[in-house]
């Protein structure tokens, strides 16, 4: 059992009813489909429409925009709870997008998109990362050039969560001159949109039942209105704007993840027998368990009093920089310790330890790479 946490004001009773609902509907709707769906390669978008319906997709947007108003805290219960389960990150960009709408977009798009995003009727992406510039977006290439009332879209991304499935995406392109000040965020409805293309569904080492995808764009036609807020090149602003509630993203499945593989490593060397005895009555077991539970309790505190501020409004920059490349350093770190004390069972993905120390990997590369993370702490050191 993982020590008893500081309950935060934040964690009332109403969100721990939410919470249980979330966890129930999960594990009797979600859980049972997931094997099918990493053997297929992603969730169908149909799938999210009932979790829409139940209201787990953007609790927390206004009523007025499908939500219920709710504290962010409920949407990181969410996640919180489908990382839990093994369920991939898709309603998670899902999120980022329809808030990229909430925070930047004029009022008619967010009545045209963000009901549709909270029913489950659309999916969205965000089409950032292109195969010639990762984090640097500031060298993007894909471009949008205006053309009377429309915006004339070519150029390529990689890399897309939910880019076969999305039929809304978000995508960074260049309106203007290079640097970031040339970046706009430009909404397309993609379904039968002539010049789009889904290209490659990418086979990845990890978090097999999400997809990725290439996505191209050949004299792609949107209207003008589509560009996100009311004037070009805010892009990049927006981009950063949002970034340390997105770190908070992958913050939160980190935590869920460390303490369920140490629940999982538990029950598993309890009754596992080894020369006569438990391979936890081994010492190197019971110390090796001792330092996972810490950095389990040490995690899921730190990501709470992250989320405090997050509903505070007093999350900064830094605080979700450092949550990021620790928490996520952290998951990995914990679940190779586990996977080790499983023995040869720990390699074979039936056992759920071995799809959890696969999932990781890509924790510690996007939402920015550890690197990132530290280079931007260092900066704020400096300053």
């Amino acid at each position: 059992m993982l020590p008893r946490l500081l309950r935060h004001p934040w964690m009332d009773d109403d969100i721990e009813l939410f919470r249980e609902q979330v966890r129930r509907y999960v594990g009797a709707e979600l859980s049972p489909r997931l094997d099918g769906w990493r053997r297929q390669g992603y969730i169908p978008r149909e799938v999210w429409r009932p979790f829409g319906r139940m209201g787990f997709l953007l609790p927390e947007l206004d009523e007025a925009y499908g939500g219920a108003g709710a504290s962010p805290a409920y949407q990181m219960v969410v996640q919180d709870e489908l990382a839990r389960a093994e369920v991939p990150a898709n309603t998670g960009v899902h999120n980022l997008a329809a808030h990229y709408i909430l925070d930047y977009g004029t009022e008619a798009q967010k009545q045209r998109w963000l009901p549709r995003l909270a029913s489950g009727e659309m999916l969205a992406g965000i089409a950032l990362t292109e195969p010639g510039c990762g984090s640097d977006l500031k060298a993007l290439r894909t471009r949008a050039r205006r053309d009377g009332d429309a915006y004339v879209i070519d150029g390529a991304k990689t890399f897309i969560t939910n880019g076969f499935t999305a039929n809304l995406l978000v995508v960074a392109v260049r309106t203007g001159d290079a640097g970031s000040r040339g970046v706009s965020l430009i909404v397309l409805e993609t379904e039968d949109l002539p010049g789009f293309r889904v290209g490659r569904r990418l086979e990845k080492l990890g978090q097999h039942a999400s997809d990725t995808a290439e996505l191209f764009f050949d004299g792609v036609r949107v209207p003008a209105d589509h560009l996100l807020g009311a004037q070009e090149g805010k892009g990049f602003v927006q981009l950063m704007s949002q970034l340390p509630y997105e770190r908070l993203f992958l913050c939160v499945p980190a935590a869920a993840v460390i303490e369920r593989a140490v629940e999982l490593t538990l029950a598993y060397t309890q009754q596992r027998k080894a020369f006569g005895q438990t391979v936890f009555d081994f010492q190197n077991t019971r110390f090796k368990l001792a330092e996972c539970a810490t950095i389990a309790h040490v995690v899921r505190s730190f990501v709470n009093d992250c989320i405090q501020r997050l509903v505070d409004g007093s999350l900064d920059p830094e605080a979700a920089y450092m949550a990021k490349w620790w928490c996520t350093e952290q998951q990995g770190k914990v679940t190779d310790e586990c996977l080790q004390l499983f023995g040869g069972y720990g390699y074979m993905v039936e056992y759920p330890i071995a799809r959890l120390y696969a999932d990781a990997r890509i924790q510690r590369i996007y939402g920015g790479t550890s690197e990132i993370m530290k280079d931007l702490i260092a900066r704020k050191l400096g300053a």
